[in-house]
């Protein structure tokens, strides 16, 4: 997961954007982490916006992101999001979706 220097494409889709990070400086918009992005755009994008984010990073490395933001107690996703991606991903990722962020999480090791 590259998490370096945001490519052209990916500073173009945040300015086409622009109005879900309003709490970030302007100048500044354009240089948020690819977990940042993933976050905000699962949680209040639309789907296009999902899609066009998803082509540009890479299904891979979105899902890797989402579940590595997931995995612990805390996080900032809300809880249909939540459920909704982990079954999205699931199906569209090729991923085994029990071993959030390389490990397997404490709810399921007892159902495994």
């Amino acid at each position: 997961m590259k998490d370096s220097k945001n490519s052209t494409a990916v500073k173009r889709f945040i300015r086409e954007n622009a109005e879900l990070f309003w709490y970030i400086k302007p100048d500044a918009k354009e240089d948020i982490s690819h977990a940042f992005l993933v976050e905000t755009i699962l949680n209040w994008g639309t789907r296009k916006d999902i899609k066009k984010m998803i082509k540009l990073l890479g299904m891979y490395e979105v899902a890797e992101i989402f579940y590595k933001n997931t995995s612990g107690i805390r996080t900032n996703y809300r809880k249909k999001i939540i459920n909704f991606f982990n079954l999205y991903f699931e199906k569209f990722s090729h991923r085994n979706t029990y071993k959030k962020a390389g490990r397997t999480t404490a709810a399921y090791k007892g159902f495994f």
